[in-house]
């Protein structure tokens, strides 16, 4: 907009002075048509107020429009329809009979009014499919042991709803994985989710509010399409819904201890156990929860197309025993490796140790609590075979079964070097099970052989154990003539014959 002293200047270079249009623009530095367009201008009147007519044609097809608008708010811009794609589907769909230029004016102030509402929205306020998430910790019963457990609550203020996972550990495969869990279960994404500075998920708090996320939370973001809002340092109260659901569902679903062998099978209880909570009104809104949450769902961005991948990689040196540490914790490699370069695929259960071309060497469960190190001998039974005498006195001896323990000690060395190295091949692709039952199905008779063992497990994999013996049926089988010895039966052949 250019000042009243603007316009005097080109009013009077231009009528006055007779200069040309071009020679002012260039002096100004503006276009042509503004200098021409205020040096010509005759009627200063102030604007006439623009009347919009009404469209009557478009009043069916507006909350039509509107609905489609609400239902691309919830998916990613590039799949969201144009103007244009609105228009033919009206035309198509609906008979409609109005313009083209009548649609897209109404879609262009629609799209601005509801991003104006979006952004006038206090953070704070509880609206549909927003959402906020923390940690708590509860105490379980795991192998006859009290252990205490981080549980991740994902709350609904504007329903007073929630779910929630328990997990090892509060680190960012767990966070990512308990959110992710959580998305793919209720078919959807929250649009903003309020999060405390949780260190899985922010690398540092900047001044103004500002956050650097860490790489992998980031990219989690990038690929749910959420918006994720952060309190004030010191400031848990700014998601107050969220502490208090924490304290509800410990209070009412995990005290006392709950005892379990298996997490993801007790993770598998609590999805009920959230959804039946649900049965009650509402502290405030006098409405039932169930009802209320599926103003939460319908308010949800959609799922993308692909899973997000809650892993991080690390490279890393394992040590001259193969060794390599992750997070402090030690995970065997394979004896190549010692001393090389790998790569660490890390999930919230897993460990899987990789080359740097990502070829698998082998695979570990990830380890918590006092555990420090994770052996897995395959890898190791081939340079065992070249030294079977040291067996003994290694981990892997004490893991052994009794059985095979026994038929090791009654080996020779050379049947120890081939039994190490049947192990090596049996125990890639199967556990110690099979080839426990294999050595004692070949045991029955003996001490048996490798090549012995080595018969029966491939006869247990491919369905060709022990046979049933075969069951003769009373009657079945004629019965045969007695047998009479003497020489009466040659007597009988002379009788026959007659005396001459």
């Amino acid at each position: 907009m250019l000042t009243v002293t603007d316009v005097n200047y080109i009013r009077q270079e231009v009528n006055l002075k007779r200069r040309t249009y071009s020679e002012v623009a260039n002096q100004m530095g503006l276009d042509f048509r503004t200098i021409k367009k205020y040096a010509d201008k005759e009627d200063w009147n102030e604007p006439k107020q623009i009347q919009r007519r009404k469209a009557r044609v478009m009043g069916a097809a507006k909350p039509i429009i509107d609905q489609w608008l609400l239902d691309d708010s919830k998916k990613k811009k590039k799949f969201q329809r144009t103007a244009k794609r609105m228009f033919d589907q009206l035309v198509k769909e609906h008979n409609f009979q109005g313009s083209y230029r009548a649609v897209r004016d109404y879609v262009s102030r629609r799209k601005k009014e509801l991003g104006e509402a979006a952004e006038s929205a206090l953070p704070l306020e509880a609206k549909p499919g927003t959402a906020q998430v923390d940690f708590g910790e509860a105490p379980f019963i795991h192998n006859g042991e009290v252990i205490d457990l981080p549980y991740l609550v994902l709350s609904f203020p504007y329903s007073n709803t929630f779910y929630f996972q328990v997990f090892r550990s509060q680190n960012r495969e767990c966070f990512l994985e308990g959110l992710k869990r959580i998305f793919h279960y209720i078919g959807g994404v929250p649009k903003a989710i309020r999060f405390d500075n949780l260190t899985p998920a922010v690398k540092k708090i900047l001044p103004h509010g500002e956050r650097v996320l860490t790489d992998e939370f980031q990219r989690f973001v990038f690929h749910y399409g959420f918006t994720p809002e952060f309190c004030n340092p010191a400031s848990g109260n700014e998601k107050g819904h969220v502490e208090a659901m924490v304290k509800y569902v410990r209070n009412n679903f995990l005290l006392p201890e709950l005892p379990f062998s298996d997490l993801e099978s007790l993770n598998r209880t609590f999805w009920q156990l959230a959804e039946e909570d649900r049965d009650r009104k509402h502290y405030v809104k006098e409405e039932q929860l169930s009802a209320l949450y599926l103003k939460d769902q319908e308010a949800l961005f959609q799922l993308p197309e692909k899973v997000f991948e809650c892993v991080r990689y690390e490279s890393g040196k394992p040590d001259k025993y193969g060794y390599l540490k992750v997070d402090n914790r030690l995970y065997s490699t394979s004896p190549r490796f010692a001393k090389g370069k790998v790569l660490a695929k890390i999930s919230y259960n897993r460990i899987d140790i990789m080359t740097p071309e990502k070829e698998l060497i082998i695979s570990h469960v990830r380890i918590y609590g006092d555990q420090k190190k994770s052996m897995e001998w395959q890898p190791y039974l081939n340079l065992m075979a070249k030294r079977p005498m040291a067996i003994k006195y290694t981990d892997f001896y004490e893991q052994l079964p009794q059985n095979w323990q026994q038929y090791l000690e009654a080996c020779t060395v050379p049947e120890k070097q081939q039994a190490l190295r049947l192990l090596s091949v049996l125990l890639k692709e199967h556990d110690f099970s099979i080839a426990t039952e294999a050595l004692s199905l070949a045991s029955e008779y003996g001490h048996p052989s490798v090549d012995s063992i080595k018969q029966v497990f491939y006869q247990l994999i491919n369905g060709r154990g022990v046979r049933k013996e075969i069951e003769i049926r009373k009657g079945s089988v004629p019965v045969m003539p007695a047998i009479v010895r003497g020489a009466s039966n040659y007597d009988q052949l002379f009788d026959k014959g007659g005396a001459s």
